[in-house]
C-alpha cells in the first residue's frame, strides 16, 4: 500500500500498432544481447524474414509486398518476442511501470510540482526510446488519469501533444474509475454475462441441469468472477446485482423453476457468489503471501513482527481508511 493517503497519476500508454511496428534487424540485434545467438537466433531471423503480404478487397487483390517488420500475430512466439524487445522500456524512468504485453503503464505518486514535472521527464525518456528504436506511441488513445482528492491535475505531454485526461479506462478487462469505485466494472460483468445467458436460453432447447450447468460454469460465471480480487463490490446493489445473474440461470433448468434458490444450489451443489468470492479471497492471499504469485507483498499487506503476542509472525495488519479503499482486497483479506 505505497500509494497509502498520497494523489497518484496513472498514464496510460498506447504503441501504435505495436506488433506489427517491431524492426526485425533491431529485434535480433537485442536477441543477440540477450544472449540468443547460434542456431537459436538463426532460426529465428528465418522465421521472421521472406515473408509477404497483399490486401484483397471484394476479390480483388494488391501486388505481394515484403514485410520488414512486426512479429506474427496468432503465434506463441510472437509476443515473446515482442515482450524481449520492449523489456529495456523503463530503462532509467523513476515511476513505476507495469507491462503486460502492448499495455504499459506509468504509476507515480505527485505530492509537488517536483513530482509531476518528474513524471514528465520519464515519459520524455519514454518518447525517446520509441525514436531510437522505430516505435511510436499513438498519442491520441494516450491518457492520464489523476486520481487522489488533493492531486494537483497536472497537464502532461508526449512527441509535442498533451494527453488527454481520463476518468474512467479499460485496463486488462476491468473499467478502473479515477475514484476507484467499482460499480462500473460490476454493471459491466452483469451485462456480458446476462447477454450470454439469454442466448443459451433461446439457443438450447434442452434444459436439463447436465446441459445447462456446464454451459453457465463455462460460459457465464467466468465474467462475474473475472480478476474479482481487484473490484469485489460492497454495495448491496452491486453483490444482488451479481447474484440475480446467478439465480437467473439456476431458475431456468426443468424441475427448479419454482424450487427457492438457497434450495436450487443445494441441489446443483452450488454456492452463493458471495461465498465463492469469499474463497476467492483465501486462496488468493495464500498464493500471494506463500510466494506462488511472484509479486511483491509487501506492497500489499503489513504483517505483524510481534513475537510475544500468540499465534505466528505472518498474521497480516489492515489500515485504517476513511474512503472506499477499505474495501479494496488488500483490506477485506485481512479480516477474513
Amino acid at each position: 500500500m505505497w500509494t497509502r493517503g498520497n494523489p497518484v497519476d496513472i498514464v496510460y500508454l498506447d504503441f501504435q500498432k505495436a506488433f506489427d511496428k517491431v524492426p526485425h534487424q533491431r529485434l535480433l540485434h537485442k536477441l543477440s544481447c540477450h544472449g540468443i545467438r547460434g542456431k537459436i537466433l538463426s532460426w529465428i531471423e528465418n522465421w521472421l524474414k521472406d515473408r509477404e503480404q497483399r490486401v484483397g478487397i471484394n476479390g480483388t487483390f494488391s501486388e505481394w509486398r515484403g514485410v520488414a517488420s512486426g512479429v506474427p500475430q496468432g503465434s506463441v512466439l510472437g509476443p515473446i518476442l515482442f515482450n524481449l524487445f520492449i523489456n529495456d522500456l523503463e530503462k532509467g524512468v523513476n515511476s513505476e511501470e507495469a507491462k503486460f504485453a502492448d499495455d504499459t503503464k506509468l504509476i507515480k505518486i505527485v505530492k509537488t510540482k517536483a513530482d509531476c514535472e518528474e513524471l514528465q521527464k520519464d515519459l520524455t525518456k519514454l518518447s525517446d526510446w520509441a525514436t531510437k528504436w522505430k516505435m511510436k506511441f499513438n498519442v491520441v488513445k494516450c491518457k492520464i488519469m489523476h486520481t487522489g482528492k488533493s492531486n494537483p491535475n497536472y497537464t502532461y505531454n508526449m512527441m509535442g501533444a498533451n494527453l488527454a485526461t481520463t476518468n474512467q479506462e479499460k485496463d486488462l478487462g476491468v473499467i478502473v474509475d479515477s475514484s476507484l469505485k467499482m460499480s462500473m466494472q460490476c454493471a459491466a460483468a452483469v451485462k456480458k454475462a446476462n447477454g450470454l445467458l439469454g442466448i443459451i436460453k433461446k439457443g438450447v432447447k434442452n434444459k436439463t441441469e447436465n446441459i445447462l450447468l456446464p454451459l453457465y460454469k463455462s460460459m457465464v460465471r467466468p465474467h462475474l468472477e473475472y480478476c474479482i480480487q481487484m473490484w469485489s463490490p460492497h454495495l448491496k446493489k452491486d453483490i444482488l446485482a451479481l447474484e440475480k445473474v446467478q439465480k437467473r440461470a439456476t431458475k431456468i433448468i426443468r424441475v427448479l423453476e419454482r424450487v427457492p434458490y438457497e434450495d436450487r444450489l443445494k441441489r446443483l451443489g452450488l454456492f452463493s457468489l458471495e461465498k465463492r468470492r469469499l474463497r476467492g479471497d483465501t486462496i488468493e492471499g495464500y498464493k500471494i503471501m506463500s510466494g506462488v504469485e511472484k509479486v511483491n507483498n509487501e506492497k500489499l499487506f503489513t504483517c505483524s513482527h510481534n513475537i510475544r503476542t500468540r499465534g505466528h509472525q505472518m498474521k497480516l495488519m489492515g489500515s485504517r481508511f476513511k474512503t472506499n479503499k477499505k474495501f479494496f482486497f488488500t483490506q477485506h483479506a485481512v479480516n477474513l
